[in-house]
């Protein structure tokens, strides 16, 4: 009678290889679980509607540059050049209206006018418009006398080239504060400049922005 081989028990580089290959299938199982649990690209947020784009502004009382600069790091205007590429107009006077806007029509005397631009593009086609602080203007006037203008005192100012849609309006996302004194380049630093005077006097606002001015200025009160 023959005697039975003994049965030889795998070789512990056999055990490494088994687990390998069990862990491989289960993280395989695992994956699928979770893409068809999680749906991940459900969470890819949908493009913005150009319409909801707010127009870049200064920051108040002294305009600075925007926080998105329409240059590269070598000075290429990009979204001038990607609206190039494109065939997309620049937009003229005759394609957008640009409004003057304050926040109230009558101030009391411890409230500050908050200004801001509103632009529509009425043509039918989409035009491309430098709304950067560049290109931005704010004047308050009185009579014949001008109070306040936003270059006077601007800081870095910087392009900013935006697509409009045709029948597109934006308007400004931050308004610029005045702070009701008398602006000139050479008073920025002082602290004691005139105080524009109250008492129901009227001033007016005008805008412009791209190169085209506001058809119309917006008229309010100083208390």
């Amino acid at each position: 009678m023959s005697t039975p081989t003994p049965r030889r028990r795998p070789s512990k580089a056999v055990y490494r290889r088994r687990r390998l290959v069990a862990l491989i299938g289960l993280l395989a199982v695992i994956g699928l679980v979770w893409l068809f649990i999680a749906q991940p690209w459900n969470s890819v947020a949908a493009p913005t509607p150009a319409a909801s784009t707010p127009v870049a502004t200064p920051d108040p009382s002294t305009p600075a540059a925007t926080d998105a600069p329409a240059t590269d790091a070598s000075g290429t205007d990009t979204p001038a050049d990607e609206a190039t590429d494109a065939g997309i107009p620049t937009c003229t006077k005759d394609d957008v209206r640009v409004e003057a806007l304050t926040n109230q029509s009558t101030y009391a005397a411890d409230e500050n006018p908050q200004l801001s631009i509103r632009l529509t593009n009425t043509s039918a086609t989409d035009c491309t418009i430098n709304v950067g602080t560049t290109s931005q203007t704010f004047t308050v006037t009185s009579g014949e006398d001008t109070w306040w203008r936003s270059t006077d005192c601007q800081s870095e100012p910087s392009d900013m080239v935006v697509t409009l849609t045709a029948g597109q309006t934006v308007t400004s996302a931050t308004p610029i504060t005045w702070d009701r004194t008398r602006s000139a380049v050479d008073t920025c630093q002082n602290a004691n400049r005139p105080k524009a005077p109250g008492g129901g006097a009227s001033y007016h606002l005008a805008v412009s922005i791209g190169g085209i001015p506001s058809a119309q200025s917006a008229q309010f009160l100083l208390n």
